[in-house]
């Protein structure tokens, strides 16, 4: 069997390898005709067994504007997996069908187990509270764009940081990329996990601090990255209740932000962030969620090899 390429969470990804797809992602929204044709012929298998909007619909852009072509499911429970085909069984079928597979599942882990039976390559869209790659991916091109490099910032995580993949995936990223200083901003009860600090800590030589009010850190960033409180990663609606309205972004709370600090999001919002923000300057979050597409273009390219 050919070396098959997979993308299962960013550490697959070399520094020079995620400053490639970035470039590449921004010369391509440039350019977009230029990559019209890349990849007809090929076929993009669309596995989501768990409800998506940006990822997979981004993923179905990206993949029809490199002039490619798609199939797959949104809902498992119209697949045999309803009937208890294995995941592996899945995959093996669907690599006979494509030519490249994106999969979000609820299950930490599931993309990595599919990538072992794969024959083509696998992106992860999305395990559980585990990783999200190509969310990281979206966000790196993001503040590329805006900042004009990926390294020397000081950025706050506020919101889920316990069960956010978005977050786990991101912050392990900017650590290698020279991040200042992270500033973790959550309920007690949503923390990052220890595990993933002490593995920053022992790695990079980044400050990382944990504080409970966004205010307090509001004129020290560059970047504040806001997440929602996730009811589905609950296992009772009274905790998710207790804690859903712990943080919500108003314009009085970013008063004292630097002129050109920028505020993203990975979407879906419920309402952490006022829609009063929405036409402040530093709201960025609908142009990061644009971006995704292009740097998805690259990636599909770039595992394709055609590129």
């Amino acid at each position: 069997m050919k070396n098959v390429r997979h993308l299962i969470e960013p550490s697959d990804l070399t520094n020079d390898e995620i400053l490639t797809l970035v470039n590449l992602g921004i010369e391509m929204e440039d350019n977009p005709k230029k990559y019209a044709d890349l990849c007809k012929g090929k076929i993009l298998g669309s596995l989501f067994f768990e409800p998506s909007t940006r990822t997979k619909f981004s993923f179905d852009s990206a993949m029809l504007r490199l002039g490619g072509s798609l199939m797959g499911f949104t809902d498992a429970n119209t697949t045999s997996a309803k009937k208890g085909e294995s995941l592996g069984d899945t995959i093996k079928v669907m690599g006979s069908y494509t030519d490249i597979i994106v999969m979000r599942h609820p299950k930490e882990g599931a993309p990595k187990l599919a990538s072992e039976y794969s024959t083509i390559p696998v992106i992860n869209g999305g395990d559980g509270g585990h990783q999200h790659p190509t969310q990281t991916l979206t966000d790196l091109i993001t503040i590329t764009k805006y900042k004009n490099t990926i390294e020397n910032h000081t950025i706050a995580f506020c919101g889920d940081l316990k069960f956010g993949r978005t977050v786990h995936s991101l912050i392990k990223t900017l650590a290698r990329f020279n991040t200042k200083k992270f500033y973790l901003i959550s309920p007690k009860e949503l923390r990052l996990p220890e595990f993933i600090i002490d593995k920053i800590k022992s790695k990079y030589d980044v400050e990382i601090e944990e504080i409970t009010q966004l205010e307090d850190a509001m004129d020290k960033i560059d970047i504040l990255y806001m997440t929602r409180i996730q009811k589905e990663r609950f296992f009772n609606e009274e905790d998710y209740l207790k804690l859903k309205n712990s943080y919500i972004l108003t314009n009085d709370k970013i008063k004292n932000a630097k002129d050109d600090m920028i505020i993203m999001h990975p979407l879906p919002r419920v309402n952490e962030i006022s829609p009063e923000i929405d036409t402040n300057k530093r709201a960025i979050y609908f142009e990061q969620a644009r971006l995704g597409v292009y740097v998805r273009m690259a990636l599909i390219a770039k595992l394709l090899g055609e590129i």
